[in-house]
């Protein structure tokens, strides 16, 4: 009978471990109007470049983080597992693909230019064959990514591998760009770039986060860095569009960094309250219940004082938390106000280095 008890405890335990490798998370970003907002890491490496995992590992990881699509990006010139690693350029790609697709992750076939500074490190996505990238000459290598239709972005240029001193804009990144030839930047690569988000800015270029992960990815608490591509729909070419219609934004930490016509409606996307007539009164107080749905927890700041009104001077939305916007009314005109509007910064989204979102509450009073 103990025996019995013994082996029904054992089956309970590697059934319970077996459920626990199924589970997936979900990371609660929502879509916004006209958009699926999709869940993006564009850069991260296998054995078949300087990575140590099996390309199959990025799926399996993708999938139980909650992601939509990835890329494998091995470097072109710098291999060094390739003398017990001996393929071709387009061989991780291939190993992954059939994983990719029975998982429902959306595999973009890239690969990373890999060239000393200037110009640095150029992710290619979106190419159809990675070994005619192999090129001496750094120019005909990213000339034929273009050719191919490839979308392609400076990898962490803030790199102080690299760019120890200052980081620059170099004239090869100028002849990239106004030769088609560089299309994104990376804002955030384990660590804010300030200016990437400048020139992101200045140049109109796509703004991407990614993992660039080399080892097995480890995310215990959080998430990793995410480029959110706001795509018409959930398919290669939907990501592929949106990446060259600059519709993304960078997530990091509790930390989203974008332009403001897509934060913006991410943020109230995010959000649920009543928007029943406060009939704010003076010297009464209303309090507005609001949900937010999201993984991030909002951090707000009184932008100006209210008309009529007192409103806290900070607040924090908590994800997945109802919080209490309590407004106090301190002038008898605001009984006879239509609109209540309350202006916030949300110091944690980002459309700028120094730039926080602003967001207007509108709340009807009458």
């Amino acid at each position: 009978m103990m025996k019995r008890i013994g082996f029904i405890l054992v089956l309970l335990v590697l059934c319970s471990q077996l459920l626990n490798a199924q589970a997936r998370r979900i990371i609660n970003v929502p879509d916004i109007d006209g958009y699926k907002t999709l869940k993006c890491d564009l850069h991260m490496h296998t054995v078949f470049s300087d990575g140590t995992v099996w390309p199959t590992v990025r799926i399996e990881e993708a999938w139980a983080e909650g992601l939509d699509a990835i890329s494998i990006t091995d470097h072109i010139e710098y291999r060094p597992h390739s003398i017990d690693v001996v393929a071709d350029h387009n061989r991780s790609y291939d190993l992954a693909k059939p994983l990719a697709d029975q998982s429902d992750i959306l595999l973009i076939k890239g690969a990373e230019i890999t060239r000393s500074m200037p110009p640095g490190h150029l992710n290619a996505l979106f190419i159809t064959n990675a070994n005619l990238l192999e090129l001496e000459d750094v120019q005909d290598a990213v000339k034929e990514a273009r050719d191919q239709g490839a979308f392609i972005m400076w990898n962490h240029p803030c790199w102080d591998a690299q760019q120890p001193d200052s980081v620059l804009w170099w004239e090869e990144h100028s002849n990239f760009f106004e030769n088609d030839m560089l299309h994104g930047i990376e804002v955030y690569n384990w660590e804010f770039c300030p200016e990437a988000m400048n020139w992101a800015n200045e140049k109109n270029l796509t703004m991407l986060g990614n993992s660039d992960v080399h080892g097995p990815m480890d995310v215990n608490d959080g998430h990793r860095p995410l480029t959110l591509v706001f795509a018409k729909n959930r398919t290669l070419s939907g990501i592929k569009e949106a990446l060259f219609d600059r519709r993304t934004a960078v997530y990091f930490g509790n930390t989203i960094a974008g332009r403001s016509e897509f934060l913006e409606p991410l943020f109230f996307e995010s959000l649920e309250y009543n928007n029943a007539p406060l009939k704010l009164k003076n010297k009464e107080t209303k309090v507005v219940k609001i949900t937010n749905n999201s993984d991030v927890d909002y951090e707000l700041e009184l932008v100006q004082p209210g008309v009529g009104f007192d409103a806290p001077e900070n607040i924090t939305l908590k994800a997945h938390h109802v919080s209490a916007l309590s407004l106090s009314g301190n002038s008898d005109e605001i009984a006879n106000t239509g609109n209540v509007d309350v202006y916030y910064r949300v110091n944690n989204l980002l459309t700028g280095v120094d730039d926080p979102l602003v967001v207007t509450f509108t709340f009807r009073n009458n």
